[in-house]
């Protein structure tokens, strides 16, 4: 049972999807996350909701970030979930 289905989700919610992340270039995520999990550390190269590019120089871990894109490009960290 889900005590909080008809409950409105916000930001600060705990996220209810994930799916792992495959880096492109070309195309933007299914959907926009709330947190990116970055499972093995190295470099991790995003387009944010807002449309700007940011590289996160040695990130692992939780990152609250709301990413549309994990670039192939300049990326090198691995095991990575995008949760929403």
């Amino acid at each position: 049972m889900d005590s909080f289905k008809n409950r409105t989700s916000g930001l600060d919610s705990p996220a209810y999807n994930g799916a792992s992340l495959t880096p492109n270039d070309a195309s933007d995520l299914t959907h926009v996350t709330r947190a990116v999990w970055v499972g093995t550390g190295g470099h991790l190269d995003v387009v944010l909701a807002s449309g700007e590019t940011v590289a996160f120089k040695n990130a692992s871990g939780w990152m609250p970030l709301r990413v549309k894109r994990l670039n192939a490009t300049g990326t090198t960290a691995s095991d990575v979930v995008g949760v929403w």
